[in-house]
């Protein structure tokens, strides 16, 4: 709430100075086009007000000050209040401009509570109040006047028709600009909500991750000693002897991976940043993947020139998951493409493979977590989950396009220019971690 305060405040702000605008400019053409005798002095003076007092409120909001509820209603009201003495300088209830007091009131409802508009509401109707007693109520004001109001009834009525129109102009202007930035804003905490649920997810997975590497690691030693006293029996035949190794280093392998497994879910922000052309970057997502002859990958010259800091494990893992799941797609015989551009913003890596494609269903949950559609045995629904929760928070996007028996068309990109912040804070962060304490 206090957030949709501030934006109502700038919008306010951006009207008021309209205002100041437009009603210096109505004087005037009031005073030198139509030659009506007003009194500029205490006319300007009370635009000037109300200019100062935007001018202040500007300069004290730019602090980052917390945005109550009431300092817009107090904004407002100023405003009601100053309209009402132009009104009274300019000819009280008989000029057409009174019904701009509307502009507030719809503002008010747009922006503040109920009580407050209806306070807002009472103010006005007080102030419009008092022009009818000062014009109108009060025997023998006008009686020496050489002018009377009443001589201005076509005039006015043409006035009433302008001040309906620019009226009519302020309240839908305000109304759909506001509106506007509160579903921005209501937009951008929809992202933050589904960035946080997926970092929640991340550190389940790492959680789960760990746990299994704890419950899993007395088995798997077991299994090492066992097939280490196997493969030193004399009795053994090499078949034996070599089926025992085949487990040593089957084991192994399970150890690293359920070492790395917490790390591969999206510890990105931990990793420190390395410098290396997207080329190798590439090359290292691809190495030792089973199938990589099956893919063909074409990028611009700048691919193996221009070096990036990036977090190049978790990135080239996030890469390498994507791949695998378009190989997996694909059939045997046929080729996955890989597509690497450097744009304005950064660089674009398109993965498309010529797969039976995606449902419209399916495609909806595709970054889901342990969503899958593989079978048993061929994937555990974490690849693009993790190759997005690596992208995000580094300015990047993951995009999926895909229909039915034309394939799917995956795509990464990451900017140069966040990456380069990124690599400088963490530089910072590990430099001031090695200074000794005091200096």
């Amino acid at each position: 709430m206090r957030e949709a305060h501030a934006i109502n405040l700038s919008w306010l702000l951006r009207l008021r100075w309209g205002a100041v605008v437009g009603q210096a400019a109505l004087i005037l053409l009031a005073r030198l086009g139509l030659e009506m005798p007003l009194p500029l002095v205490p006319l300007f003076a009370t635009v000037g007000i109300a200019a100062a007092s935007n001018a202040a409120l500007g300069l004290w909001a730019r602090r980052r000050r917390e945005i109550q509820e009431w300092m817009l209603w107090a904004v407002m009201a100023l405003d009601v209040v100053l309209l009402t003495v132009l009104l009274d300088l300019s000819g009280g209830p008989f000029n057409p401009f009174s019904t701009l007091y509307l502009v507030h009131i719809a503002l008010a409802a747009v922006v503040l509570r109920a009580r407050w508009t209806w306070a807002l509401v009472a103010l006005a109707l007080g102030c419009f109040g008092t022009l009818f007693v000062r014009h109108l109520w009060i025997p023998g004001r006008d009686a020496s006047a050489a002018h009377h109001h009443i001589d201005d009834v076509p005039l006015h009525l043409e006035g009433m028709w302008v001040a309906f129109g620019l009226a009519s102009g302020f309240i839908v202007y305000f109304v759909q600009r506001v509106t506007r930035a509160l579903a921005e804003r209501d937009a951008e905490l929809v992202a933050a909500r589904a960035v946080t649920a997926r970092n929640e997810k991340l550190a389940a997975l790492a959680t789960l991750a760990a746990g299994a590497a704890h419950e899993l690691s007395t088995p798997l030693s077991t299994i090492a000693v066992v097939a280490r006293e196997l493969e030193r029996r004399v009795e053994l035949s090499p078949a034996g002897r070599e089926d025992a190794q085949l487990i040593r280093q089957q084991v192994a392998r399970c150890h690293d991976i359920l070492a790395q497994m917490a790390a591969d879910a999206g510890a990105s922000r931990g990793e420190a940043f390395v410098s290396l052309t997207p080329a190798s970057l590439l090359e290292q997502a691809l190495e030792g993947l089973r199938g990589v002859e099956r893919v063909r990958w074409e990028a611009d010259g700048r691919c193996r020139e221009e070096e990036v800091s990036l977090p190049a494990r978790a990135l080239s893992q996030a890469i390498r998951g994507v791949v695998k799941n378009a190989l997996q797609a694909s059939a045997e015989q046929t080729r996955v493409r890989l597509a690497l551009a450097r744009e304005e913003a950064g660089w674009r890596l398109s993965v498309e493979d010529e797969g039976s494609g995606m449902p419209a269903e399916v495609l909806a949950r595709a970054c889901d977590p342990f969503f899958t559609t593989k079978p048993p045995g061929e994937g555990m629904g974490l690849g693009l989950f993790l190759a997005r929760a690596v992208l995000d928070p580094l300015g990047g996007r993951l995009e999926l396009r895909s229909e039915l028996g034309k394939g799917t068309l995956v795509e990464m990109t990451w900017p140069v220019e966040r990456l380069r912040q990124f690599a400088r804070l963490s530089s910072e962060a590990s430099g001031a971690s090695l200074r000794p304490p005091g200096e």
